[in-house]
């Protein structure tokens, strides 16, 4: 990184590609990186010059990122992108910036940011077979396409490290299209059914009192909120986990299709994760969620934990048709009947309650269990939650209008 004093660079050529490829990878590894900000960094970058690498990166630092958790996974993505120029240059002309690693072995051992980086900048490819050193380097750019085949009905708890990673992925991609709730509020609309009549008035004033037209008003739409209460017994930690990956990618969406997202957790105590949950880097915000939750994979007192929910945190949460999912197996080692008390006013709180068993896998399940026979008069779906596959019923089953009664 070179720059002449004579000529001053004026923002265009292969450097202003570069750092537009570079915005291309921040974006891979979650960063809300938008046109204007490489306009900024492109300007910027004019304006400091960029003698010393030192200066590049801040300059580039200061224009890209808004938040102080970003920058580890920034200066990952920034080392693996602008170590090797002539590698670089290779990968511009394929418009796809790409980095191999050397070991998968090894990528299991590195730290959450750098591996994340490294997904952002090979776009998430797996390494090559090993094959004879050659001299000649020759590059394999994939633009959208992926080898990579997830078992959509496979059980979480049977999939190794490889898979629970491509089902991660799986589980960011799907597909959720809630319907919006009826505001109370209203908004001019010309095929509202309501008449405004402030409005038609004010608009009548203009033509000597004439009422030439009627303004109407319609509901403002909104995109109910999302409650969830998960279990973290040591018999629901793995199913708990892909769900908190499900509620991750739910929160932090481009695209809005749910209000806002609460999440708790409860197992011998109640503990709100909603705030660990929306950091942007999905590995920190299992991390914060693991610390945060101190009882993690211990015992199960799902009546306590509801009531504790129902006492502090209903009336701040569910006030605005929020629908509940509650992820346990219904394994209760407390009172029952005051897990049915309970479950009975969570019930006449929100707008709908979904039970997610994960035991609902077996065709053979039957609802012997004290814990399960107390819960299941007061919820209106009761649904699996073991499977990709199980995870897009969710998702179908939120779309619906209306209460469906579990059956």
């Amino acid at each position: 990184m070179t720059q002449s004093a004579a000529e001053p660079w004026t923002g265009t050529g292969r450097l202003a590609d570069n750092i537009v490829h570079f915005a291309r990878a921040l974006r891979g590894a979650g960063f809300r990186v938008g046109p204007a900000q490489v306009q900024d960094a492109v300007r910027a970058v004019a304006a400091t010059g960029f003698t010393r690498k030192a200066d590049f990166y801040y300059t580039l630092r200061a224009t890209m990122i808004t938040r102080a958790e970003q920058i580890e996974v920034f200066d990952q993505v920034f080392a693996l992108f602008w170590r090797d120029p002539e590698y670089l240059e290779r990968m511009i002309e394929l418009m796809s910036p790409t980095h191999r690693n050397k070991d998968a072995e090894d990528r299991k051992r590195k730290p959450a940011a750098r591996r994340r980086a490294a997904e952002a900048v090979t776009g998430g490819q797996r390494p090559p077979i090993e094959r004879p050193v050659s001299e000649e380097l020759q590059i394999e750019a994939h633009l959208a396409w992926s080898d990579k085949r997830v078992d959509r009905h496979k059980d979480f708890e049977q999939m190794s490290a490889e898979e629970t990673a491509e089902a991660v992925a799986a589980i960011a991609s799907l597909d959720l299209q809630v319907p919006p709730l009826r505001h109370r509020r209203l908004k001019p609309s010309a095929t509202g059914q309501r008449i405004d009549p402030t409005s038609t008035l004010r608009r009548s004033v203009r033509h000597g009192g004439e009422i030439h037209s009627l303004t109407k008003r319609a509901p403002i739409p909104r995109l109910p909120d999302l409650v969830a209460l998960c279990d973290i017994s040591g018999s629901m930690s793995s199913y708990t986990r892909m769900m908190l990956h499900f509620l991750h990618t739910l929160a932090l969406s481009e695209v809005r299709r749910v209000g806002r997202v609460h999440a708790f957790t409860f197992g011998t105590e109640l503990t709100n994760i909603s705030r660990a949950l929306n950091q942007r880097d999905p590995d920190r915000a299992l991390e914060a969620v693991g610390t945060t939750a101190r009882d993690w994979e211990g015992g199960t007192l799902i009546g306590a934990g509801l009531e504790r929910f129902n006492k502090d945190w209903a009336r701040r949460v569910l006030g605005r048709g929020a629908a509940v999912l509650l992820i346990t197996d219904g394994l209760e080692r407390g009172d029952p009947s005051r897990l049915a008390r309970e479950a009975e006013r969570l019930s006449l709180s929100c707008r709908r309650l979904i039970w997610l068993n994960p035991l609902l896998r077996w065709d053979g399940f039957s609802p012997l269990a004290r814990g399960v026979q107390a819960l299941l008069p007061h919820v209106d779906d009761f649904l699996p939650c073991h499977s990709v596959a199980s995870l897009q019923g969710i998702a179908e089953v939120l779309s619906e209008k209306g209460r469906i009664r579990a059956k």
